[in-house]
């Protein structure tokens, strides 16, 4: 299946999404979905033709626990739901901790790396047959930006997505703006890693914009895709035609205009670098995304990986998130200079991220909250998703105190009373406040 030129899709731009012209797809964030129920614009476009493909990212498949059997059953039902022809996912570890390490749960809020050994592999390998198994299509994973990699890597990252792809039949989504984020930061050639991979196992391309600073490479997706990414997408094309290439963008959303003027420069990358027509094949044209994924593309079952496999697996995620999100000693043989900067970046995007979901957090606590909150997030790892850690928040600003406005703390206790409580106050509850906080403000 040929997916075409596509657009992230995202709430806050999807009318610029409706309006575009020549967009063939899109693709939409599962965990940001109902499970029966779609919204009127991703209705609209579906209506018109256009493919909508869900792309989780919090099942985790790189982690040392098998996959969570609900997670799986909900990017089952998006799939449904949206008629998908496959899902996507990525090669990271998203929580570590519980069970395996008889420690608290830590999540980090982010993707973040997998060793490049055999231990990761296998077990990312047995997941990803997990997920194979439990979803109606098939599935593809995308390699991701880091900030800082593993001591005593065994494998590149090509070799690593070819032996997972020949292990499983499991597609690829490649990420030509990661590969350019990893070239800055952990000095990794992109052409070589094209080299390596298995450029027929692509279902489709990602391409997004980052800014540097202080030499490291920051994959915001919230600034123009710039000219080292349509580098990489060029040497990309320059070796495989992709069943689809998507422009990714999730913050400081710009006009409609803009974001034409961006998958222009992704269409015209495209044709200028690809092979010239004359005798032979091009040198790769990807399959369509059902071809040999799921489990008629894999060989036969190996055998389970062993809990000695998974504990040492989950011993090593669970020191590397716990000294990124809880301050304690950084494991051997990391740059500590790169773990500080990776926490940093973490506990910002805590902040931003809970500013979404809870936006009258910030409201309420005004200039402070940024700065409240990360004293908060370094004593206090998160160990649900981000409405929990916003409750969870609010909860610890009111014990220690804050805020020191009389208005903005009862503000901020009928929030956290509302959203912790068994059930949402009544409308008159709701009524009596708002008059009482009219009157206290006269």
């Amino acid at each position: 299946m040929e997916l075409g030129i596509g657009i992230g899709w995202r709430p806050e731009i999807a009318a610029e999404v409706e309006a575009l012209s020549g967009i063939d797809w899109v693709e939409a964030v599962a965990e940001n979905l109902c499970a029966d129920h779609l919204p009127d614009s991703l209705v609209r476009l579906r209506e018109r033709g256009v493919t909508v493909v869900p792309h989780g990212v919090a099942l985790g498949l790189g982690g040392a626990d098998r996959p969570d059997p609900d997670r799986l059953a909900a990017l089952a039902a998006r799939a449904e739901l949206l008629g998908a022809p496959l899902v996507t996912e990525h090669i990271a570890f998203v929580r570590a901790g519980g069970a395996l390490t008889a420690s608290p749960r830590l999540e980090a809020g982010h993707l973040l790396p997998v060793p490049r050994t055999w231990d990761a592999l296998d077990v990312l390998c047995e997941n990803v047959r997990i997920a194979q198994d439990s979803l109606p299509v098939p599935l593809a994973l995308e390699n991701i930006a880091a900030l800082i990699t593993w001591p005593d890597e065994e494998l590149t990252e090509g070799q690593f997505l070819a032996e997972l792809v020949e292990r499983t039949g499991v597609r690829l989504l490649i990420d030509v703006a990661n590969l350019h984020t990893n070239h800055v930061n952990l000095g990794q050639d992109p052409a070589k890693a094209l080299d390596e991979l298995p450029v027929e196992a692509i279902a489709y391309v990602h391409v997004a914009g980052g800014v540097e600073k202080n030499g490291v490479w920051h994959d915001t997706h919230a600034h123009p895709v710039s000219g080292p990414v349509l580098d990489v997408l060029a040497e990309l094309r320059s070796r495989v035609d992709p069943p689809g290439v998507l422009l990714e963008r999730d913050d400081a959303f710009p006009p409609g205009a803009e974001l034409a003027g961006e998958l222009d420069a992704i269409r015209a990358t495209l044709r200028r670098a690809a092979p010239s027509a004359g005798p032979g094949p091009d040198r790769g044209t990807a399959p369509a995304p059902g071809g040999t994924a799921g489990a008629e593309g894999r060989t036969a079952a190996p055998a389970p990986v062993s809990a000695a496999t998974r504990d040492r697996t989950a011993v090593a995620q669970t020191a590397l998130l716990s000294a990124l999100v809880a301050g304690t000693p950084a494991p051997e043989g990391f740059d500590h200079r790169r773990l500080r900067v990776q926490s940093r970046a973490l506990a910002a995007k805590r902040a931003d991220v809970v500013a979404k979901v809870a936006p009258e957090l910030p409201e309420i606590l005004g200039d402070g909250y940024r700065a409240a909150f990360l004293a908060y997030a370094g004593s206090r790892p998160m160990s649900g998703g981000y409405r929990r850690d916003a409750l969870d928040f609010a909860e610890h600003v009111l014990i220690t105190g804050g805020p020191a406005d009389p208005a903005a703390r009862r503000r901020l206790t009928h929030w956290w009373q509302d959203r912790s409580g068994s059930r949402p106050p009544r409308r008159t509850t709701r009524l009596v406040r708002a008059a009482r906080a009219v009157l206290v403000g006269k």
